[in-house]
């Protein structure tokens, strides 16, 4: 069984982690987290902090911004990323990530989405679209407060470091 979180960095997507890695502790199952990246889009990785306010768009930057991220709140979860166009509808957004769920054999889907329990709409949220799929079955977080993501994530037995990560070293080396 995977546990799967599609992660953009917001605060319901860090909520969503953070639970998917408190049901792994219980169900000791695998956690993947996956970010769909539009390529060049400096403006939507700007909005999201994956890159700095007066930074060209730079997708290992992005990816490092988000596996950092990742990493800093699950530990052993993986890290899947996968690119689409720049200005990729919602719903291109949101067949990715169901791709990324199929190809991981994922048996729940962790959604942190304000609206996505409003499943007659996907308006602000590929949310509904991720949660339309039968495949797998769907924990929407829909609330930041209940989860104190330092206090889990710093209290989690899985905080040893993985070294299987991606991250991009400088040109040339390491």
């Amino acid at each position: 069984m995977t546990l799967f979180v599609p992660y953009d960095g917001s605060d319901l997507a860090r909520t969503a982690l953070v639970r998917a890695t408190e049901f792994s502790t219980v169900l000791d199952e695998r956690v993947v987290a996956a970010a769909v990246i539009p390529e060049g889009n400096r403006e939507y990785a700007r909005e999201r902090d994956w890159i700095g306010p007066t930074d060209p768009f730079d997708l290992d930057a992005a990816v490092e911004a988000l596996h950092t991220q990742v990493v800093s709140l699950a530990p052993q979860a993986d890290f899947e990323h996968a690119t689409v166009d720049r200005f990729a509808p919602p719903g291109t957004v949101a067949g990715t990530l169901r791709d990324l769920a199929y190809d991981v054999d994922a048996a729940i889907v962790f959604i942190g989405s304000e609206n996505a329990g409003d499943i007659v709409s996907t308006l602000g949220s590929v949310g509904a679209a991720v949660a339309a799929e039968d495949t797998y079955d769907v924990h929407i977080v829909r609330n930041r407060a209940p989860s104190k993501i330092e206090t889990v994530a710093s209290a989690s037995p899985h905080r040893r470091e993985r070294s299987d990560f991606y991250f991009p070293g400088p040109a040339g080396g390491e």
